[in-house]
This record gives C-alpha cells, structure tokens and sequence, in this order.
C-alpha cells in the first residue's frame, strides 16, 4: 500500500511537471510575440494582426490534438498519449528556433498546439482515476497551481535569452519530461475497461433497430452535457488570449498614458491563476461541491473586468488587476475535473484532452468575433460585449451542470 502511494505520488508530482512544461510552451508566443515578429522585420500593426492570426493558429492546432491525443488515451492508454504529445511539441519547439519567416512560425505554431494538447487533459484524466474519489479534487488542484508556474518561468526567462534561445529551452525540458514519464502509473480504471470492438456494436443495431435510434439519443445527450462543460470555461481563455496576452494594446486603448509589457501581464495572471488553482480546490473541498465556487469566480470576474477597463488609472493598479484576472481564473482545475467526473471510462480521455483544447481553440471563434467589431465599436467595447457574453453564457451552462464532487469513476458510457 505504501509503495502504491508512493507510485501515486510520483505519478501526480510528473503530471504537474507535465503541466508544468505545457504552459510553459503555451506562454511562450505570448511573451516572444513582439520580440519574434519584430526580428523578422515585421511593423507594430503587423506584429499585432499576424500576431492574432499565428495564436489562432496555434490553438486550432490545439483543438485538433485535442481529439487526436484523447481518441489515442481512450483506445491505447493515457501514458502512451503523454508519450507522443510531449514529443510533438518538443520537436516542433526545437525547430521554432530556427525559423527565417512567418509562414514557417505559423505551421510550426500549429504543429506544437498539436502536441501540446496531449498534456493537461492525459494528466487530469489519469491521476483522476488512481486517486481516492474524496481526494481527486486536492491532487488535480496541485497538477494545476505546480503546472502554470511554467508561465511564470516562461516570463521570467524571456527578460534574459534571445526569443530563439527560449524556444529551444522549451523543447528540451520537453524531452526531459519524455524521459520522467517513463515510469509513471497507467490507470487501472483503463486496463479494466470493457473490451468492445466496432464490428460488435455494428451487428448488434443490424439485430434491433430500436438500439441505434438509442445509440444516436444517447449521443446527442453527451454532445449537451459536453458542450455545457465546455461553455463554462471559455471566459478563462478570454481572460489570457484577449485582455492578457495583447495587455499592451489594451493598456493604449484605456488611454491612460502607459504601455503594458505583455510578459509581465501574462506572469502575473499566472502566478494569480495558480493561486486562484489552490483557493478553487480547497473551496471545492471544504464546500464538497465543485459548482459552487466555479459560480462565485464567474461573478467576480464580471465585476473585476471592469475594473480593469475603468479603474487602472496607472501601470501598477493595471498589472494588479492583471493579477487578480488571472486568480479569478483560477477555476481551471474545478472546470476539467468536472469533465472527469461527468464522464465514464471509455470516453472519459476524449472528453479530458478535448475540453482545454477545445476552450483553447475558442479562441479562433474570439478572434474573429473581435476583428470583425473592433473597427466598428472600438477596442474596449468589444472586448466588453465579447467577455460579458461568455461569462453569462457560462453561467447558465453551470446551473444546467450536475453535481460531480466525489463521484465514483468505475462507469461506462452508453454509446
């Protein structure tokens, strides 16, 4: 028993490393974005439209291996998911270092969404079903607030080495990670999992017609509870593509007088978004609920929004307010456990790996919502109408959602 926990142990503290190295990778165009585009000769108006269009990218890469490396968790195992995520986005960082223009920053972009979408949803989902149910919520919350100080490390590097230099150090802790994952536990949920194959289930509707009319209601009741899951956590993503990620274009259209540093805004929001990681898991805890203060950071993050647009009259209160963004983000963890509970084992990967990428990907749906209307109705206010339309709809996704605190994980789905 005591060697199992220790194995446990070890497999969370890699998870976390795991994330760790994730976010480290997912900041790092966040912070290199101006530095990068304006080595490769591009002019500030450029740097911010290209710059929109490579993070799109980016994240519909994500999306994308999202689905990839889930599918993969749920038919191979959720290690061998790990395994193959980490080295597409290791080899796809190391070969970021060496790019001459934009067209080759753009595919090399895409293709390191796609391995970086294999991370954060293969640990949830494998550390979710080795844990004891009543603790899932404390050893996830540590995946979590450990994983995303590798934006802060990220932020912190970029004021020391040249933006190529940083893209090769994010590969290499990659392939470091390739080598601690090794001996990391599979779950034994998955290796128990019932063992039916495609041509089973297809002669089994050509037998009783009713069933497939139940296997497409039964499908269409897993797109709404996902789709549910999923709408509650696009107001974290715009809170980092939008309001931190381009933190120097909003800090000019406030029109305060002062230029936000975008490495800076982003540290911050994920040195709050870790600490937002903890306060979240101990509330889900101690309120044995994980709806309930998913609830409470979406109505403070509507209120802090706008004190960030009407209330920073200078940088410091801007960055603090970019701060408490990022702790009013911190539901992350609460929103991907819920994807973990809610599902059963033999989807429960997909589920896991596409949720924070599929979030992720929205961000191709933000930036296209926000270029069409920024012209029109101008920087600020589409940045409001756009963030207030998410957190809303979160909030009602949220009161539709079932309770998950502490639920069993040994179940399958009917499809």
């Amino acid at each position: 028993m005591k060697k199992e926990k220790i194995n446990i142990n070890f497999t969370v503290f890699v998870a976390a490393l795991g994330y760790f190295v994730d976010i480290f990778d997912l900041t790092l165009f966040g912070v290199l974005r101006v530095s990068s585009l304006k080595d490769l000769n591009l002019t500030p108006e450029q740097i911010t439209n290209i710059g929109l269009n490579i993070l799109s990218i980016q994240m519909l890469g994500m999306l994308i291996g999202g689905i990839l490396w889930g599918v993969i968790g749920d038919k191979i195992g959720r290690k061998f998911s790990m395994f193959g995520s980490i080295l597409t986005f290791s080899l796809a960082n190391i070969a970021n270092a060496f790019i001459i223009d934009v067209n080759q920053y753009t595919i090399l972009r895409f293709i390191a969404g796609i391995g970086l979408a294999g991370q954060l949803g293969s640990a949830i989902t494998l550390v979710s079903e080795l844990a004891e149910k009543e603790k899932r919520g404390y050893y996830n919350t540590v995946i979590a607030a450990l994983g995303l100080l590798g934006a802060i490390f990220a932020s912190l590097l970029s004021f020391i080495f040249h933006w190529r230099t940083m893209y090769f150090i994010g590969g290499f802790l990659g392939l470091i990670l390739l080598l601690l994952r090794y001996n990391t536990l599979e779950s034994e949920i998955f290796k128990e999992k019932d063992k039916i194959t495609k041509k089973e289930f297809l002669v089994n509707k050509k037998k009783n017609p009713n069933e497939f009319f139940k296997y497409i209601k039964n499908l269409f009741m897993l797109f709404l509870r996902y789709i549910r899951i999923l709408v509650v956590g696009i107001p974290i993503w715009f809170v980092f593509s939008i309001l931190l990620t381009f933190s120097p274009e909003v800090s000019q259209a406030i029109n305060k007088g002062f230029t936000a540093n975008p490495a800076i805004s982003l540290m911050l929001g994920y040195i709050g978004v870790s600490l937002g990681d903890i306060l979240a898991g101990i509330m889900s805890q101690k309120l044995k609920s994980r709806k309930k203060p998913i609830f409470i950071f979406l109505i403070l993050l509507s209120i802090n929004v706008l004190f960030y647009i009407y209330i920073s009259h200078n940088l410091m209160i801007f960055y603090f307010f970019n701060l408490t963004l990022g702790i009013l983000s911190g539901y992350w963890v609460l929103f991907l456990t819920i994807g973990a509970e809610e599902f059963g084992t033999n989807i429960r990967s997909t589920v896991v790996n596409t949720l924070p990428n599929f979030v992720r990907g929205s961000v191709y749906l933000i930036v296209i919502i926000f270029k069409s209307i920024k012209d029109s109705l101008g920087f600020i206010n589409s940045t409001l109408i756009i963030g207030f339309s998410f957190i809303i709809l979160a909030i009602i996704s949220l009161i539709f959602i079932k309770e998950t605190f502490a639920k069993d994980l040994h179940f399958f789905e009917e499809i």
